[in-house]
């Protein structure tokens, strides 16, 4: 076990960032030979991958971003001796704020919505399981991930404050924040809806 120490906390949040900054997308997408930043909209996200390089592709991005959202939030806490209560949020924001902003990539990332995720399904399993039904559903019915990843990003703090109102003040105000991170994140992409030029995934309904 680690022991807790304020250099350890700090050390756990640095190697969250840093995991969170993997460009799993883009790594995926060069396997393949194809500069993701450089195709479809460019970013390095699971979408983009689904849209460029292929439908398994983009699920496997969609996977690894997402585990690397939840071991962060789920599993370092546990490898320290008496862990503060906050340290798997701290730790889970940490990896989406790596995955958004990489500092292999300039700070030029993602969207953050599958490290949200994963991140969200080690702290709140309930909220993201309706957030991801949510996502499902809209997905299904429209075609357009924007739009799903949109209203899951909503979806999961106001289920969750339904479900436990603000009784964890700390989590109820990083939900909230990581939803209007990936709204603000999506903000191209909602300019494109309203002009009814976003681009939807292949596929019938």
């Amino acid at each position: 076990m680690i022991t807790n120490t304020p250099l350890m906390l700090s050390l756990l949040v640095l190697a969250a960032y840093l995991m969170g900054s993997i460009p799993n997308g883009l790594l995926l997408a060069r396997l393949k030979g194809i500069d993701l930043q450089k195709v479809g909209s460019g970013n390095i996200g699971a979408t983009n991958v689904y849209r460029c390089v292929g439908k398994g592709w983009g699920v496997a991005a969609f996977v690894l971003d997402a585990v690397k959202g939840f071991v962060p939030a789920f599993v370092f806490p546990r490898l320290m001796e008496s862990a503060p209560p906050w340290l798997g949020l701290a730790c889970g924001i940490a990896a989406v704020a790596g995955h958004n902003w990489p500092v292999w990539l300039n700070f030029k990332g993602g969207k953050g919505v599958s490290t949200s995720a994963g991140m969200l399904l080690g702290i709140a399993p309930a909220a993201v399981g309706i957030g991801f039904a949510v996502f499902a559903l809209v997905v299904a019915l429209t075609r357009f991930v924007s739009l799903g990843s949109i209203l899951a990003a909503v979806a999961v703090p106001a289920a969750y404050l339904a479900m436990n109102g603000i009784e964890n003040r700390l989590l109820a105000g990083a939900l909230v924040a990581m939803g209007a991170l990936v709204v603000v994140k999506h903000r191209a992409n909602i300019r494109r809806l309203l002009a009814g030029t976003e681009p939807r995934i292949a596929g019938k309904k």
